[in-house]
């Protein structure tokens, strides 16, 4: 397996997507000042279940998850932007799941655009219908109901 990194977005976007039965699935959208990992492999070194592709030209960081260990044993400011960061993602997957289970489509396109409001000039339109968990026609429905 090769070693594991921890990345993080100085510019450009990104989105972690799966392969369900032959269909791409983006759960998420990665923007600046935000990290790409993999949680299940950081913590467990299980291999992730998702691919991360960029969207944009970036502007990445990584370092080895051994090494960002060792500098977090040793300098508690960043164990705590660590930990702060996990807390706002755990938040953020909460908010997603209950929203999947609760929200019309339409709602959560909604809230995607008050938390990310330059998403429809930098997301491709077929990977927000995915992140909504709809068609790339439905999203159009839903856009012209604005």
């Amino acid at each position: 397996m090769p070693p594991i990194k921890l990345f993080y977005i100085e510019k450009g976007c990104c989105r972690a997507w799966f392969n369900s039965d032959g269909k791409d699935v983006t759960f998420q959208f990665i923007f600046e000042n935000q990290f790409a990992s993999s949680f299940e492999t950081i913590l467990s070194n299980a291999p992730s279940w998702y691919s991360v592709e960029t969207l944009e030209p970036v502007v990445v960081y990584s370092v080895g998850i051994e090494d960002f260990k060792q500098r977090m044993a040793l300098h508690p400011h960043i164990r705590e932007f660590y930990h702060k960061y996990v807390e706002s993602r755990l938040l953020l997957y909460q908010s997603l799941f209950v929203s999947y289970i609760r929200d019309k489509p339409e709602q959560r396109y909604k809230e995607l655009l008050k938390q990310h409001p330059e998403i429809v000039q930098r997301i491709p339109q077929h990977y927000i219908a995915s992140y909504l968990g709809v068609t790339s026609a439905s999203l159009s429905r839903i856009r012209n109901r604005k």
